[in-house]
């Protein structure tokens, strides 16, 4: 039976946030796994892009800090790491105030490199991944994700987080070939989640994003901070107090083709009941197929029937970050500041939306959810 612990947290005061911790450290750690004098632990946040805190695109600098400080109060060696998929590590650093925690504490904040084989079980859909030597050779990984919306995989929640253990350029790789298929994207995803297993995963509610995440949506105030070594239940636990359909969870489809049938009303609430948060209307990104035709009508199905991305030329700055992120190739820059996307080549990953640090990368509804739109404003 998995144990979730929900915390209603109204900011990050440093006092009140600190208690929260050691509440989770107490249930999770000390009861379970607990640390040994001199044991490394990777602290994994979401350092998705160079972009300051108040964004809400990376996890708040607060709350590392505090996770950072109940491990060393536990003689551990706790150590800040990431593989950022869009800027260089220096500027996420510097931008995110991971810089200023890791001076203060004197504790490492490394890029995370190396990346060595993994074979992550029987269960596997991909019997060979390569990840960071530092996710793999810790004593303990806590894993501390950001809330927000995802308009490839509905949410990046806490198994999602663990995908910037992918080394560099090895994201796009990934993007390119499989992420065509949401599912098959999902089965990696938990692949890697199979392999690393985080002693804890603590999930950063307070603030996160709707919309069209996980880079460019709308930051948006939850006051939730989740917990549980059962990184799967609490992702479930946290789409359903979103009001999301598990269904539409192209993470819990995976678990469920694997057996993994976790039961969200058999857990164990350990302080507040699911209940007790109530979301009013979430913005959640709609999903579309993007195999609605046989394979040899992709282009069509590509082209008119599912959305796309598009460019804002009033707010697009020229920076070329979207034609350096496209691991399909697929999007060139001219000479007057237009983009052009080839849709034949298009993976529909939206690399180029979260890259993008002026919002000038918009979507263009495909003629599915147009209907689906149509359909739910005459209900």
């Amino acid at each position: 039976m998995a144990v979730i612990m929900l915390l209603k947290q109204e900011n990050y005061e440093e006092k009140s946030l600190r208690k929260a911790v050691e509440d989770i450290f107490s249930c999770f750690i000390d009861a379970q796994t607990p640390i040994r004098p001199g044991d490394s632990i990777l602290l994994k946040p979401n350092l998705l892009s160079a972009s300051s805190p108040d964004k809400r695109i990376t996890t708040d600098p607060a709350l590392v800090k505090s996770v950072a400080e109940a491990v060393l109060d536990r003689y551990g060696r706790p150590i800040i790491g990431d593989s950022p998929g869009l800027d260089r590590f220096a500027s996420v650093a510097e931008k995110t105030k991971m810089n200023d925690i890791a001076r203060q504490l004197q504790i490492p904040l490394v890029e995370l490199t190396d990346p060595i084989p993994v074979n992550p079980g029987p269960q596997a859909k991909f019997h060979r991944i390569e990840l960071a030597r530092l996710a793999l050779e810790s004593h303990m990984i806590i894993n501390i994700p950001k809330l927000k919306t995802h308009a490839q995989m509905l949410l990046t929640l806490g198994v999602k987080n663990l995908f910037g253990t992918v080394v560099g350029q090895q994201k796009a790789s990934w993007h390119y070939n499989v992420g065509l298929n949401r599912d098959l994207f999902a089965e990696l995803h938990l692949d890697i989640y199979e392999a690393l297993h985080p002693v804890l995963t603590i999930l950063d509610g307070i603030w996160g994003m709707e919309g069209h995440g996980p880079g460019n949506g709308t930051p948006r105030f939850f006051g939730l901070l989740g917990a549980s070594s059962d990184t799967l239940a609490l992702d479930f636990t946290i789409c359903t107090l979103l009001g999301v359909n598990l269904v539409h969870f192209p993470l819990y489809r995976a678990a469920m083709r694997r057996g993994m049938n976790i039961k969200i009303e058999d857990a164990y609430f350990n302080r507040e009941m699911p209940q007790a948060f109530s979301f009013d209307k979430v913005f959640i990104p709609n999903l579309d197929s993007l195999h609605l035709l046989p394979s040899f009508l992709d282009g069509i199905s590509k082209r008119f029937l599912v959305s796309r991305p598009i460019q804002n030329r009033k707010l697009c700055i020229r920076c070329r970050k979207c034609e350096t992120i496209c691991a399909a190739k697929a999007i060139s820059l001219d000479s007057y500041g237009k983009l052009s996307f080839d849709y034949n080549k298009c993976i529909r990953c939206f690399c180029c939306q979260e890259v993008c640090p002026n919002n000038a990368i918009e979507f263009q509804k495909g003629i599915i959810l147009k209907i689906l739109d149509l359909f739910k404003s005459r209900s």
